[in-house]
């Protein structure tokens, strides 16, 4: 694992300063950044700005980079957005994401842009917004949170001069290139096998290794366990690698992530073959934080609704000891005769695109 946690001095700053610190070189990229290319660009007030290049680790079975996936960048942005209106010594964790997408991104390399706007930070919640942007400028989702503010943290006195006359870091010379700079392993399926094969059987093989492995499960080392028709469980090791800047928790864009890539699973065992999924939305509640211990989550996702043309579901992750760490609700549509990737739905419109 290669990363940095958040130096506790630094708290004695009101959030804005204690974002800088990256700019000021006193704080270093944690975990998530050295696994996925998640980069903090900066703050302003009320504002932050972070990027990740859509490499092919980002990529589905598809072959397109999910709307679940944007949460690893999208987390990044609102929360800083938060953060930037806090005083000092009050921390914050994030009680809910949601998102809603309007186009699939492509891995082209280049990066995708996280734009986050604090909406309002008051004495227990605070609110905000972002959107994320693709490498041409497309407006690829629109994303919110809302975060519970936590009571002040009683700190000695002259830490905050403390905490300003920390030094400036300097990152070591790494002996190999970083996870998401490396070459993608995995494989995407071809559109010939969504032509011929129902959803049902795609998950089938994806589980059984018939099927390639997309490059984001090897990124993140998760897989299904269990496929039925509109259920599906995935197992994924909480892995240090997945840490945000707070020492000993998980970044909640993965947690996210896992939990809406659950219920795509779940929404593609009812597809028949020769149809696209198109996801529309995802909506997820933090119950409890993870601590990167090695040990095994579980997401389970289960269709509660499928019509001629929409589907809705519903999904928990679970950690180890069978507590439940976040629930989501997600939705999508049933695109018939579109390719895998849906991008024939995003050249007519129909995903909120003019056309």
């Amino acid at each position: 694992m290669r990363g940095f946690y958040l130096d506790p001095r630094l708290l004695a700053l009101p959030g804005i300063e204690q974002a800088r610190g990256f700019t000021r070189g006193q704080l270093l990229p944690p975990p998530i950044h050295y696994l996925t290319g998640l980069t903090f660009e900066g703050v302003e007030p009320g504002t932050a700005r972070f990027t990740m290049p859509a490499t092919r680790w980002l990529l589905s079975p598809q072959g397109v980079v999910s709307g679940a996936t944007l949460a690893l960048l999208a987390d990044g942005p609102l929360g800083s957005a938060v953060q930037t209106g806090l005083p000092a010594a009050r921390p914050f964790t994030t009680s809910e994401i949601s998102m809603t997408y309007l186009r699939p991104a492509a891995a082209d390399g280049r990066d995708l842009v996280g734009e986050g706007r604090l909406i309002h930070a008051g004495r227990s919640i605070a609110l905000a917004e972002a959107t994320i942007t693709d490498s041409d400028g497309n407006v690829v989702a629109l994303t919110s949170t809302r975060c519970v503010v936590l009571p002040k943290v009683e700190l000695p006195p002259g830490l905050d001069e403390a905490a300003r006359a920390l030094p400036e870091l300097t990152e070591p010379g790494w002996p190999s290139a970083h996870p998401f700079q490396r070459e993608a392993e995995g494989g995407v399926i071809p559109q010939e096998d969504f032509d011929r094969l129902s959803g049902l059987e795609i998950m089938r093989g994806c589980a059984s290794g018939e099927l390639p492995t997309p490059p984001i499960s090897r990124l993140l080392g998760h897989w299904p366990e269990e496929v039925e028709e509109g259920r599906v469980s995935w197992s994924m090791p909480a892995s240090e690698w997945m840490c945000s800047p707070v020492q000993g928790r998980l970044y909640g864009g993965v947690i996210a992530y896992f939990a809406g890539n659950a219920i795509d699973g779940a929404f593609a065992t009812l597809t028949p073959a020769g149809a696209a999924i198109a996801p529309l939305d995802l909506k997820v509640y933090f119950l409890r934080p993870v601590a990167p211990d090695g040990r095994l989550l579980t997401a389970l996702g289960e269709v509660q609704h499928r019509g001629r043309t929409m589907m809705v579901g519903r999904g928990e992750v679970r950690d180890e000891d069978g507590k439940v760490v976040a629930l989501a609700t997600a939705s999508a549509m049933i695109l018939p005769g579109r390719p895998a990737s849906v991008a024939r739905a995003v050249e007519r419109g129909e995903l909120g695109e003019p056309g």
